[in-house]
């Protein structure tokens, strides 16, 4: 999986390049913490207007250098409470962005089976 980072205005885009190496265009809902892991929320570029649509969720790290970069979640319960904990900043309205995200829709794409 490879990282692009592209900023236009406040937004922040990032491609995503999957296993079976098709491309994805997303944006950036949020990036959080639990307990001391960063987390990233994408969504595809294509479903940012949209009331519902998919997410993927990825830890989120910088290098040394300063480049960002993506790792899958590792378990079934890290992904778990990482979804948990993103539902309820959904349900704060603790980011910008104007997209309702049912747990439902939350893709697992992150989390290595």
């Amino acid at each position: 999986m490879s990282i692009d980072r592209l900023e236009e205005g406040d937004d922040l885009f990032v491609t995503l390049e999957l296993e079976d190496g098709t491309e994805v265009e997303t944006q950036v809902i949020t990036i959080f913490e639990v307990e001391g892991q960063d987390y990233i929320v994408l969504i595809p570029e294509d479903q940012v207007e949209e009331e519902e649509g998919e997410v993927y969720i990825y830890r989120y790290f910088e290098s040394e250098d300063g480049e960002p970069g993506l790792d899958n979640i590792e378990t079934q319960e890290e992904f778990d409470m990482v979804s948990e904990i993103f539902d309820q900043i959904v349900e704060d309205g603790e980011f910008d962005e104007e997209i309702e995200v049912e747990s439902s829709d939350v893709e697992d794409g992150g989390y290595l089976s």
